[in-house]
């Protein structure tokens, strides 16, 4: 079935996508960017710089961190992440309610298969 991507750009980035926000998904399970990024099959590096790029677009951090060492480190998503994480997600349902019969009415015209060029 047909889908809309919404990905909300600020400068040359974008706070926040579907991606971003199945990273947050992650980390809120596991409490942990590496942890999150293996789930994901994503590197930490990836995860890190996603988590970096969402802390910096947005006013306040959407991910804490806590430093590793004898005790392990960890992430948690900030009431501020949680916040905007359910604010996607509910726009990302309202944007499938919208399109939804137009999506079935147009999937009823496309070929059965898709034509060779």
């Amino acid at each position: 079935k047909a889908y809309i991507r919404i990905r909300i750009p600020h400068g040359e980035d974008f706070a926040i996508g579907p991606g971003k926000a199945i990273l947050l998904e992650a980390i809120q399970r596991t409490g942990s960017i590496s942890a999150a990024g293996r789930e994901l099959k994503m590197s930490y590096r990836r995860a890190w710089l996603l988590v970096e790029s969402m802390n910096q677009c947005f006013r306040e951090p959407l991910v804490a961190t806590a430093t590793g060492g004898r005790s392990g480190g960890g992430a948690q998503i900030t009431d501020r992440g949680l916040d905007v994480l359910a604010r996607f997600r509910a726009m990302e349902a309202k944007a499938r309610t919208a399109i939804d019969s137009d999506v079935d009415y147009l999937s009823r015209l496309l070929a059965r298969k898709p034509r060779s060029s």
